[in-house]
């Protein structure tokens, strides 16, 4: 499997969560979309590009269980939490809740707009007052890399009336996916994380009744009427979009080539001889770990991943405050890598 993909051989990469890896043949349809459109510009954007969009969304709707006009294309999952979060129209003193355990960026969308509280997720529903508008989760956390369970707290805030915003960045081929069923109000997702399409291919489903509500990042032409949630989000000025266009050359290899199982047994694995170097107790229980874990570290060292890097090439991530370790197991992971994770670490901590 590394050989499928375009990753420096010289690099032991357990980084794959924070921005995926695009395999050689799925990078290679990326640049035939971008020669298309420069060897036509104005036939590609004017004439080509809606229906070309449209198929690559029937596609990823087919993947993640949604119709295809209930979904649209932004470049990160990031974006479509800003663009969920605004069309709330959520007024000084509403109040949006949330876990502890959210991205950092989006922490911040939510704190610009509304008075967002965050508490531990067993939690959530305790903390519910009259002030409060919606509930904001990760399907698969970041820094902790944890499965929540979304399907029963999606299910528990639309019974209380409450609006339901999924950050759901890591889950997009991680788990299998039915939008549809799970009924959220608003779902982020990432292709190009554990779906290894090219950078910058993000989407946002949007239940029929919300659509309305839903603006572009700017405006522009598709603001014309008729207008509609799709226009309104893919019109948005000259830019290029050959990463949504290549979504289904990913869906593609992703299906040929599955290794999920293998995959998260790893994982598993890894995190059980990580705490057990580490001295560290797992911080959840395995059942919430997929292909990515997080593990404690002994003591706070924000610097460990620049020193894993410069000094045995291991590329993976800290957490902001020192005191985890995330592995993250993709394809192209193999025993060795651990194995080169746990052999550099034993110099620090064995």
């Amino acid at each position: 499997m590394k050989e499928l993909f375009l990753l420096d051989p010289e690099v032991t990469f357990l980084n794959h969560g924070s921005f995926g890896a695009t395999p050689r043949a799925v990078f290679e349809r990326y640049q035939a979309w971008q020669r298309e459109l420069e060897r036509e510009p104005v036939d590609f954007i004017a004439r080509r590009l809606a229906p070309l969009l449209e198929e690559a969304r029937a596609a990823l709707g087919a993947f993640v269980g949604a119709r295809t006009d209930d979904l649209t294309f932004v470049q990160n999952a990031t974006t479509g939490v800003n663009l969920a979060a605004r069309a709330l129209d959520l007024e000084p003193g509403d109040q949006v809740l949330s876990t502890d355990l959210e991205y950092g960026a989006c922490v911040m969308t939510w704190t610009r707009l509304c008075d967002f509280v965050t508490v531990p997720y067993p939690e959530l529903f305790e903390h519910v007052t009259d002030r409060t508008r919606a509930v904001f989760l990760s399907h698969i956390t970041s820094e902790t890399a944890l499965l929540l369970p979304v399907e029963e707290i999606v299910r528990e805030a639309r019974a209380r009336g409450l609006a339901t915003i999924v950050d759901g960045a890591h889950a997009v081929a991680q788990v299998d996916l039915d939008l549809d069923a799970l009924g959220a109000d608003f779902y982020a997702g990432n292709c190009h994380k554990w779906l290894s399409a090219p950078k910058g291919a993000g989407f946002l489903h949007v239940r029929p009744e919300w659509q309305d509500r839903v603006d572009g990042v700017i405006t522009s032409w598709g603001y014309a009427e008729p207008a509609s949630f799709i226009s309104r989000t893919e019109r948005q000025g000259t830019r290029d979009s050959s990463a949504y266009l290549t979504v289904p050359a990913a869906i593609d290899f992703f299906r040929e080539h599955d290794d999920r199982e293998r995959c998260v047994a790893l994982c598993r694995e890894a995190r059980r001889d990580l705490c057990e170097l580490l001295g560290t107790e797992p911080i959840a229980s395995e059942e919430q770990v997929l292909q990515m874990a997080s593990v404690r570290l002994p003591r706070p060292d924000a610097d460990l991943n620049r020193w894993l890097f410069d000094e045995h090439r291991i590329e993976i991530p800290v957490s902001h405050d020192g005191t985890l370790l995330r592995i993250s197991v993709a394809p192209y992971t193999e025993r060795t890598d651990v194995d080169r994770l746990l052999s550099a670490l034993g110099e620090l901590y064995a």
